[in-house]
């Protein structure tokens, strides 16, 4: 069987480094904060072999290397990863597609935890504050909100964003600004619920969107649709919700 080379971004916060893996920290910072490095592997290919297989495969290796992965299937968006300069999920990324060495970084953009594992508070912090759930005034009735086929219909593309982060972490204003612009996968869900007929708070969301940051940092450059794993469109759905917003003002 091939063998596949793979370069993993380490980082280790916990542990000393050493002259065999790390370089130590220079005399500016603390000399006894590791700096991240960069450490080669080489793993069995196998066929049809996902990165996220090569990744267990490195866990093998080295039980002190750190990643998030959950189901495996593309569903649960836990494994985001930066592969080759792309953001991607290593369950669904095919090892074939990669060029080797294969260079494996954390999602860019926020804090690193430990080697591969990033801190997305934030990131769910921006998805909450959009209220990512339905808001009713009228009483709820008996049974469900009923909503007609092309009512319904106005969702697809919408819904099946399973907040992996792959899309505002590869966004260059929410590097610049995670804590006022929203990002492409909260504005996403903002526009899922704008769309949807059963909610009855538009005004709400769209003055919520207000002021300079929270929307309107978004340039269309569509660095989150082109590393989307579900093929969904937040530069779309953000032009939708100012084109709401010019509607309601008018």
């Amino acid at each position: 069987m091939t063998a596949i080379r793979l370069s993993v971004y380490r980082y280790q916060p916990d542990s000393e480094p050493s002259a065999s893996n790390a370089p130590k920290s220079d005399s500016e910072s603390d000399p006894r904060r590791p700096k991240p490095y960069m450490q080669t592997f080489e793993v069995q290919a196998q066929p049809g072999m996902m990165l996220r297989e090569a990744l267990l495969a490195i866990k093998e290796q080295d039980e002190t290397f750190a990643f998030r992965h959950s189901c495996g299937e593309g569903v649960c968006g836990s494994d985001g990863v930066n592969a080759n300069g792309t953001n991607c999920l290593a369950c669904i990324t095919p090892i074939a597609d990669l060029k080797q060495p294969i260079q494996v970084r954390p999602l860019p953009g926020r804090p690193v935890i430990r080697d591969l594992v990033v801190d997305m508070t934030q990131f769910y912090e921006q998805y909450r504050a959009v209220d990512p759930y339905l808001i009713r005034k009228d009483p709820l009735p008996e049974q469900e909100i009923r909503q007609s086929p092309a009512d319904r219909d106005k969702l697809d593309g919408l819904y099946e964003c399973i907040l992996c982060g792959c899309c505002s972490t590869a966004c260059p204003s929410f590097w610049w600004n995670p804590d006022k612009f929203h990002g492409p996968a909260a504005l996403l869900q903002s526009w899922r619920f704008l769309a949807d007929s059963r909610d009855q708070a538009t005004d709400e969301r769209l003055d919520a969107l207000e002021g300079p940051y929270k929307l309107f940092r978004c340039h269309s450059i569509m660095n989150c649709v082109e590393v989307c794993p579900k093929g969904l469109n937040p530069t779309q759905a953000i032009g939708r919700i100012k084109e709401l917003m010019l509607e309601q003002s008018v």
